[in-house]
């Protein structure tokens, strides 16, 4: 039950491996999320899916506190076994090269296929500035695909040779006949 709680959690908020294997019950008032990220400290405030609070819910907290982890010893050590244990789960659903990180990269993409602004999923992430998503995500950043695609038609609508070939026509910068 943890496990899938953990799944879902990761891949329905973005969040790092480090942050949801360390959160804890104060950080949900409702079904809002709030933390800092434990990389870059930045501010994270988002929804959780009923489907994910309900998870969290029905898997039995470490502590009283925590969700994932004791809250003793080194945070590597259980962000460790918890990535021992995602490998396995990737290895049984016989997905190669499987690890934590997929699931933030799921998020992200999915959001992006929606047509969630890019600027929103870096906020989202926790990224400290848009490049770092744009960087990462941006082929899969819809609306600037159909602007490339218009801008590509548009630019070889304006093409001496794209013009010769799609219409056969041999004029060619006014100089009938006569090529470049």
């Amino acid at each position: 039950m943890r496990l899938r709680a953990l799944v879902l959690l990761l891949r329905y908020t973005g969040m790092r491996i480090g942050d949801a294997v360390s959160l804890t019950s104060d950080r949900i008032k409702l079904n809002r999320l709030f933390l800092y990220t434990a990389k870059t400290g930045t501010p994270v405030n988002t929804v959780l899916p009923d489907f994910v609070l309900q998870a969290l819910e029905a898997s039995p907290k470490v502590t009283c506190v925590y969700f994932f982890w004791n809250g003793a010893g080194k945070l590597d050590t259980i962000f460790g076994s918890w990535r021992r244990r995602l490998a396995k789960l990737f290895e049984l659903a016989e997905v190669p090269k499987g690890h934590a990180h997929r699931f933030r990269d799921t998020c992200a993409v999915e959001l992006l296929l929606a047509g969630v602004p890019i600027e929103t999923v870096s906020v989202l992430l926790g990224h400290q500035s848009v490049q770092i998503t744009e960087k990462h995500y941006s082929p899969w950043v819809h609306s600037r695909q159909q602007q490339l695609e218009r801008d590509l038609k548009h630019a070889w609508d304006q093409d001496p040779v794209a013009l010769m070939e799609g219409k056969g026509t041999p004029q060619v910068h006014g100089k009938d006949g006569r090529y470049n």
